[in-house]
């Protein structure tokens, strides 16, 4: 059974993320994967600061050890993005950034908002994730602001947002569980 973190890319006060995160945590209530939240802005992670490249696995920082643990311990991920100028949050780029191998061979989703959906910020972190080796998926779920925030910054989703969600999970689980024999050969590698 797979073990996917709920990542919420923006640290900005005043930020909807944590409510588009906890939508999606109460739609997994049926899934066979464990879901869990992971918010960023629990991290504090500083603009990347280690001496090394993260290619390395040579992590000096407390800092980017905790993270590196964290991210450890999961088989996927569905990163929960804002679009901010076209592009992915700085928090969620560096956050990534700073690991290399606990992103390896594990599969990723992804969930965003903005004026038109977040596609553009997914469509870079796509870029991102393919050099750290996770797999994403093709289902996304999209919500554009004058939708599924009617009363900004109140969210409430589109009812046909869940089915999209569900496929998304879908797809996810799938990839993360094809993904467990590569993990393990990389692990002894």
């Amino acid at each position: 059974m797979s073990r996917i973190a709920i990542i919420i890319g923006s640290t900005r006060p005043g930020r909807v993320g944590p409510a588009v995160a906890d939508w999606v945590l109460t739609q997994t209530a049926n899934r066979t994967a464990t879901y869990e939240l992971v918010d960023l802005a629990d991290f504090a992670l500083p603009v990347y600061d280690e001496p090394n490249p993260a290619a390395l696995g040579i992590y000096e920082k407390e800092h980017t050890r905790r993270w590196a643990e964290v991210i450890d311990a999961y088989d996927g991920f569905v990163f929960v993005t804002p679009e901010y100028n076209h592009g992915v949050p700085s928090a969620l780029k560096n956050a990534i950034d700073f690991l290399y191998a606990e992103w390896n061979h594990k599969a990723a989703a992804f969930v965003s908002y903005g004026a038109a959906g977040g596609v553009r910020a997914v469509e870079q972190i796509r870029l991102i994730a393919a050099e750290v080796q996770l797999a994403t998926v093709a289902a996304q779920v999209t919500l554009p602001i004058e939708v599924d925030f009617p009363s900004y910054p109140g969210f409430s989703p589109a009812p046909s947002r869940a089915a999209a969600l569900e496929r998304l999970f879908g797809q996810l689980e799938l990839w993360s569980d094809a993904l467990a024999p590569v993990r393990s050969v990389a692990a002894v590698a």
